[in-house]
């Protein structure tokens, strides 16, 4: 049974990675290469930026790509923990009851929901941030 409460929390923590769909669909899929990419790419940037400075400009344009990474896996973990058990049960439960408990929201999965709406806006915020900073101290 896939437990809603924990593919909130798997989203959030480990989405980045695509470590959820394993969850989810029991293997990793081309979903979860698609998440790994950018956070690859972005962590490559930052690494750049800490060896080369700040003035580096490709580590300015890979480094939002984690940020945008983060944001994305944090709007997956509100889809997953907004969508209603029969359809949370149909969609990774199938041959359970659309009514079983693995589908219901309890209170670890509204404080994973609230936890990837503060943490995913303000990643999401500081990632448009640091962006819009760096081009425009670049094209100034």
């Amino acid at each position: 049974m896939k437990n809603k409460t924990i593919a909130v929390w798997a989203t959030l923590v480990t989405g980045t990675l695509g470590l959820q769909r394993i969850y989810l669909t029991g293997r990793y899929d081309a979903w979860a290469g698609l998440a790994l990419a950018p956070t690859l790419l972005g962590l490559y940037g930052v690494q750049r930026a800490r060896s080369l400075g700040l003035d580096d400009t490709l580590s300015w344009v890979l480094i939002p790509l984690f940020g945008f990474a983060f944001a994305g896996c944090a709007i997956s973990a509100l889809r997953y923990g907004l969508m209603d058990p029969p359809t949370w049960n149909r969609r990774f439960n199938p041959g359970a009851d659309e009514e079983n408990s693995a589908g219901q929201t309890g209170w670890f999965t509204v404080i994973g929901l609230a936890s990837s709406l503060f943490i995913g806006a303000t990643v999401l915020i500081s990632t448009l941030a640091f962006s819009f900073q760096r081009y425009f101290e670049f094209t100034a």
